[in-house]
């Protein structure tokens, strides 16, 4: 459903809880997440396992997967990341400083919106201000930006100005609840996380000047707020919310700002629901970590067949997927991860229709003989993606009245009671076979 312009929400829960998922974003699918800034210098985190596979409990903080946590590790006072600092940096290394080496030497922007075009997104959403407090854009409500020190760039506007150029939605991620640069006390519990000791009224009132600066200035598509936002700014909640929606007429914002407020609900790594019945948006890095740890190599990046069948299984059921990068500090893109966002890329132009602007079918998966079938749906067509291959035989049950191959190999189609599928070339590669069944 569309949204209405000119003042049409109030700045009360009930009128901004009336709000409804923009048909953009039904349709997109893919987005990319960029988190980038002061942890993409030491670019370290050690290597574990995904967030959702083992409980949040102090070990977790302590040996965190997540390179843009490395402040939080390093305030732990012990752990691989401690250690790490001590020895590489000197314990008296302020992880500030770190300011001075985040160069952007070689950060493109045209370069970096090619790539995300190429890759088949719709959308673009960067990490504005991370829980480091780094902001990537010339904040007027702090100095500790991108701007005023570092490489002395605007990040985020010169993004946002190829992103234009490519038709790409901008999208702004925002620390709500968490500022290390207001905060102290590290955080080794989830409760610790969702109840810092920096929310106060004094910061709930700069992260709300920044978020209108945002809008204002921006007037992102999306707003990717992160855990939540500060209690002690709940009460005017709804009339930033408000705001947005009113300045931005297709405006969507995620579920991670409490008591409720949402478009569409989150899904990160393992942790998290799927849900038919409303939107939601599987997000995850390309390794295991969102900012760039330098340790990661092909053993800890999903596998660009992985990626399909994670896009696919999203989709069927109802989700965007909203895959990260993290650049190098000198604003490089890894090269491993440039590569599974071509390949991604490559799939989906000979395979989008069956992904861009569909919607979930009644069948959404089965398990059958030699694969996995997931489906999605238009109005003119239902499609089969088959996944997971293990025969060049593949029988099943009709969608439509007429089947015909997207994926461009050499098989035979035969339909009667079932649709029989006989492919004649080899399947080892075949990352993801798709039917059209015409309705």
């Amino acid at each position: 459903m569309s949204v209405l312009q000119t003042e049409q929400f109030k700045p009360t829960k009930e009128s901004v809880m009336s709000h409804q998922v923009p048909e953009w974003y039904n349709d997109c699918k893919l987005g990319i997440f960029i988190h980038f800034g002061l942890y993409s210098v030491p670019a370290y985190a050690p290597l574990g396992k995904q967030l959702g596979e083992v409980e949040l409990d102090e070990r977790w903080y302590a040996y965190n997967p997540y390179a843009e946590w490395y402040l939080n590790s390093l305030r732990i006072g012990y752990g691989p990341t401690y250690e790490h600092h001590v020895k590489t940096y000197g314990k008296d290394f302020d992880y500030n400083q770190f300011t001075e080496g985040l160069t952007c030497e070689h950060f493109n922007p045209k370069a970096w919106a090619d790539l995300f075009k190429e890759a088949g997104a719709g959308y673009v959403v960067l990490t504005t201000k991370h829980h480091e407090g780094y902001c990537l854009w010339d904040s007027q409500y702090t100095d500790f930006n991108s701007v005023k020190t570092g490489p002395k760039r605007d990040i985020l506007k010169e993004l946002n100005q190829e992103l234009k150029a490519n038709d790409l939605r901008l999208g702004v991620y925002y620390s709500g609840i968490i500022d290390w640069q207001y905060s102290k006390q590290p955080m080794m519990s989830q409760y610790q996380v969702d109840h810092p000791d920096n929310d106060t009224q004094e910061y709930a009132d700069y992260a709300f000047n920044q978020v209108k600066e945002l809008i204002d200035e921006y007037k992102p598509s999306l707003i990717w707020n992160d855990i939540l936002w500060p209690y002690a700014g709940m009460q005017r909640l709804p009339e930033l919310l408000a705001h947005y929606y009113n300045t931005v007429a297709e405006g969507v914002i995620d579920d991670r700002w409490g008591e409720g407020y949402h478009d569409y609900t989150t899904k990160e790594y393992k942790m998290g629901e799927r849900s038919l019945s409303e939107k939601w948006e599987m997000t995850r890095g390309i390794g295991h970590s969102f900012g760039y740890n330098e340790l990661e190599g092909e053993d800890e990046l999903i596998s660009s067949r992985e990626l399909i069948e994670l896009l696919i299984d999203t989709v069927a059921y109802n989700g965007n997927l909203l895959i990260n990068i993290g650049p190098k500090k000198d604003g490089s893109i890894c090269p491993l991860q440039a590569q599974r966002l071509k390949e991604l890329g490559a799939w989906l132009k000979i395979h989008g229709e069956a992904i861009y602007k569909t919607r979930p079918y009644k069948l959404q998966h089965e398990t059958i003989d030699g694969g996995e079938i997931y489906y999605t749906c238009t109005d003119e067509a239902v499609y089969a993606l088959c996944t997971k291959l293990t025969s060049r035989h593949l029988e099943l049950l009709p969608q439509g009245s007429h089947a015909e191959l997207i994926t461009p190999i050499h098989a035979s189609l035969q339909m009667d009671d079932k649709l029989i599928i006989d492919i004649e070339d080899a399947i080892e590669d075949l990352s993801a076979l798709v039917i059209k069944f015409k309705r």
